[in-house]
């Protein structure tokens, strides 16, 4: 059974890219580029060149053609294992965009409010929030499962191993700023840099939900003379565990247990109630989780 998983997650993770790739073209397609929408990366100076060349650079093979480079460096420096998937996910994504963009074009046109061009502002507010979570979506499906498309990513990673003393983030944010800065000017639009930094920031933040979970729970902590009352109670109404770390005071000097008990959001309250009716002057931590792995959550697979 075991070995029938292993041979399937292969041909699971590639068809998850693949619907990763429709679901970011369609982003691209009807909410983004229509609307001169460059949120950073390969696809934002494709979008440039797109519209520049009155359509003559279709998205997709631009994407493609401007990847290709950074494919050669990836290989050299990165190693092939990674660069394979990354090669899949960014043809994939390029292919996808340029074989739904008839359709999706017929899309706008049809349902569209305004024709492409003569947009009020408050439309292109509303597609740069659409297209920025559905973008995250996609992208998130890709990175969930083992690839990336390309683009910033992938020279990112490259200028990372030539220049370590600069880390990803600072790479990736150098270099998406001036891809917006670069349609700013472009389309001499001040306005629709904003709304590009705004499907950027929209879209990273749906990424690291996809990659991190949704699942919210809170991590607590307790330091409580009554320690071992309050674990017995956390166990018994709320069916949770329990783990006692040693702590010392700092400025008493004494030793006590710290609880340390990670719950769904709906049993803080239940919780506080508890801690309250057994030792008010107790010292409750809260803290977001955004993932928990083991009995009473998620299981690992």
């Amino acid at each position: 059974m075991i070995s029938k998983q292993k041979a399937f997650k292969p041909w699971l993770d590639y068809f998850m890219i693949v619907i990763g790739s429709i679901i970011a073209a369609c982003s691209m397609n009807i909410f983004l580029v229509p609307y001169k929408i460059a949120p950073g990366g390969l696809s934002g100076v494709a979008t440039v060149l797109y519209h520049v060349s009155g359509g003559k650079f279709p998205m997709g093979i631009t994407m493609l053609v401007l990847n290709v480079p950074l494919f050669f460096l990836g290989i050299r420096f990165i190693g092939k294992k990674f660069v394979l998937k990354t090669l899949f996910g960014t043809a994939m994504l390029s292919v996808v965009i340029d074989i739904t963009e008839p359709f999706t074009s017929d899309l706008t046109q049809r349902f569209g409010q305004m024709p492409v061009g003569n947009v009020p502002s408050q439309d292109i507010l509303l597609y740069s929030i659409f297209g920025g979570a559905l973008m995250g979506v996609g992208l998130g499906l890709v990175f969930k499962f083992g690839a990336t498309t390309g683009g910033t990513d992938l020279a990112a990673r490259i200028i990372n191993h030539i220049f370590p003393a600069f880390t990803m983030g600072e790479i990736l944010l150098v270099i998406d700023t001036s891809v917006i800065v670069l349609a700013t000017v472009v389309f001499r639009s001040f306005q629709l840099g904003l709304y590009a930094i705004l499907t950027l920031f929209i879209s990273s933040k749906v990424i690291d939900a996809i990659l991190e979970g949704v699942n919210f729970a809170k991590a607590v902590l307790i330091i409580s003379d009554h320690s071992e009352d309050i674990a017995e109670r956390i166990m018994n109404d709320l069916d949770r565990g329990v783990t006692a770390l040693e702590g010392t005071g700092m400025y008493t000097g004494n030793n006590k247990k710290v609880l340390l008990c990670v719950l769904n959001r709906g049993q803080i309250s239940m919780l506080k109630s508890i801690v309250k009716s057994i030792d008010q002057k107790a010292f409750i931590i809260l803290a977001d989780v955004r993932e928990v792995l083991g009995e009473g959550f998620k299981n690992y697979d």
